[in-house]
């Protein structure tokens, strides 16, 4: 009889950390690099005790230049190593936008093929922390307008094990996004769960009357919404992106077509947004001839992230302004 593996209650941090553990431990090639990773255990805590059981050349802890960081990275990679970037901040990855957008994303198509970059960028992004405008930001939209890199959000602890195993392999550069209100957040995880494959979403909620686009941190907060709406009648679907780029349209597409309506709903600001793209997928699709209603956007407000905890809120989704959009959308009332 097949082994069943033994499903835990982890957290999301901790999800990852055993993701990397596990994989190190299998491939000497893995090394994790980034500001206190090390003796201090990463910003957020990330990878306590790891520098304990791999060492200071596999777990490095670097000086405070996020370019330099990165760079290095890219040589690693490119010389055959699979290095694991921590940038303590998402916010500072415009300190490693030269490196990481003209150098990894670009390499592999300027040699021809010749070389790859399998590159994991890990990084911490998102609001709720009283962090304020310099550490606050959702840069996902930044990125995935890069070609050639690949964009993940996961929202639960499984989803950010088996994806992070998987970036870890792929040989293109990937931006591992870990909100960090998810940090602490906990949920089943096979002891021994594998990868999960790159570019294919996940269907969180199964419905009937309306489907619900999104990712990342929001995902809790649309789950939450959708049982408020379930008193009021309505029956919402919730697609878990998880992979923004590649993003899995066939998914998307074949919700919509069976709820005949859509809300996309993401913490960045609303202008330039992912969700415009999200939106664009089903406006292009035959899943537009299927539409009851306006496909509908949700985002932050274009503002810089308050300190002032009660402006913070104010500014991204909450479960009640996602409940109220989707019910506006299923009754096809006008917002603007």
């Amino acid at each position: 009889m097949p082994v069943r593996d033994t499903v835990r209650e982890l957290s999301y941090a901790d999800s990852i950390r055993e993701a990397m553990c596990e994989e190190m431990r299998k491939d000497g090639r893995i090394i994790l690099l980034g500001e206190d990773v090390g003796i201090y255990g990463g910003a957020f805590g990330v990878s306590q005790g790891m520098i304990e059981e791999f060492g200071p050349e596999r777990i490095r802890d670097t000086p405070i230049s996020e370019l330099t960081i990165t760079g290095c990275a890219v040589g690693a990679a490119m010389a055959g190593l699979l290095p694991i970037v921590e940038i303590m901040f998402s916010d500072f990855l415009t300190l490693a936008m030269e490196q990481l957008v003209n150098q990894s994303a670009k390499n592999y198509f300027q040699f021809g093929g010749q070389c790859s970059v399998p590159l994991v960028l890990r990084t911490p992004a998102g609001s709720g922390t009283g962090a304020a405008s310099q550490h606050s930001q959702s840069p996902e939209a930044w990125i995935g307008n890069v070609p050639g890199l690949k964009v993940v959000f996961p929202s639960t602890p499984s989803d950010a094990k088996g994806l992070l195993k998987a970036a870890i392999y792929d040989p293109n550069p990937v931006v591992f996004l870990e909100h960090k209100l998810l940090y602490k957040t906990a949920g089943p995880v096979p002891e021994n769960s594998g990868e999960i494959p790159l570019g294919k979403a996940d269907v969180k909620r199964p419905g009937k009357d309306l489907t619900i686009i999104s990712y990342g941190s929001m995902i809790p907060r649309c789950l939450e919404a959708a049982k408020t709406l379930e008193k009021a009648g309505i029956d919402a679907e919730l697609v878990d992106v998880r992979t923004l780029v590649p993003l899995d349209r066939v998914t998307l597409i074949a919700s919509v077509k069976k709820t005949c309506r859509c809300l996309v709903v993401h913490e960045a600001p609303l202008t330039g947004g992912f969700g415009g793209e999200l939106a664009a997928v089903i406006a292009e699709s035959d899943a537009f001839f299927s539409l009851k209603a306006p496909v509908r956007r949700l985002g932050g407000l274009d503002t810089p992230i308050p300190f002032n905890s009660r402006l913070e809120a104010a500014v991204i989704p909450t479960e009640e302004s996602i409940a109220a959009a989707a019910a506006a959308v299923v009754q096809n009332k006008r917002t603007m």
